[in-house]
């Protein structure tokens, strides 16, 4: 009887991720042309993106986490030239919803702007030439997504700041992570999968990404 219990708890548990998904597809907003215009860019670019950019398997993966969850209130911290915000913005043009991005570096700012154009998805951006270090405390929120991509020697200080402001449900991204004890931010990830609150695991397909969903505000 227990283990009869058991499994219909289980079957009702895949049928109401099931219909969640489903619910959410449905409340995707469509834009055919603006899709083929991003993917069409993106084909363009594929081996151009340089400069610490992220490469497309992460980008493809935090478009998707947007996508499957409803996010509409992202904070990318570090646009580099804009790679990773096209795959954001992308995912919040379908969700209803908007991007805000920091780059401390005038030319990287420049251009992120610039390929946010050619892409067709300036209006799903706020884009900030500022220090992450200042500003982002400073940002009011609240925010759902965060995918962290700057100085790596901050992101805990990063974390900190945004963590209250991110609601519950939300998930914080951080690029440049893994458990290899000879790199990847090992300590980093070591603190994130320490904190209760918090359920983090690491997709290593690509550049490392470590991908934190908030289970609680504390």
């Amino acid at each position: 009887m227990k283990n009869l219990f058991s499994l219909a708890k289980g079957f009702l548990l895949i049928i109401s991720v099931l219909c969640a998904e489903a619910v959410c597809s449905q409340d995707l907003i469509e834009n055919p042309e603006l899709d083929k215009k991003v993917r069409a860019f993106l084909d363009e670019n594929s081996r151009d993106w340089r400069d610490m950019n992220v490469p497309s398997v992460d980008g493809q993966l935090i478009h998707d986490i947007i996508i499957k969850n409803g996010y509409t209130k992202a904070l990318e911290i570090g646009t580099s030239t804009g790679h990773s915000g096209v795959w954001i913005a992308w995912a919040l043009s379908k969700t209803g919803g908007k991007l805000i991005t920091v780059d401390i570096d005038e030319r990287r700012y420049k251009q992120a702007v610039e390929n946010f154009k050619k892409a067709g998805l300036s209006k799903y951006i706020d884009a900030r030439l500022a220090d992450a270090h200042d500003l982002v405390p400073k940002l009011k929120g609240p925010f759902d997504f965060v995918f962290s991509d700057a100085d790596k020697n901050w992101y805990k200080n990063y974390f900190l700041a945004v963590d209250p402001k991110l609601e519950v449900g939300g998930c914080y991204t951080t690029h440049n992570v893994s458990r290899s004890s000879y790199g990847g931010n090992a300590s980093y990830l070591a603190f994130l999968e320490d904190l209760s609150h918090y359920e983090t695991t690491v997709n290593s397909e690509g550049g490392g990404v470590a991908i934190s969903y908030k289970r609680a505000d504390k």
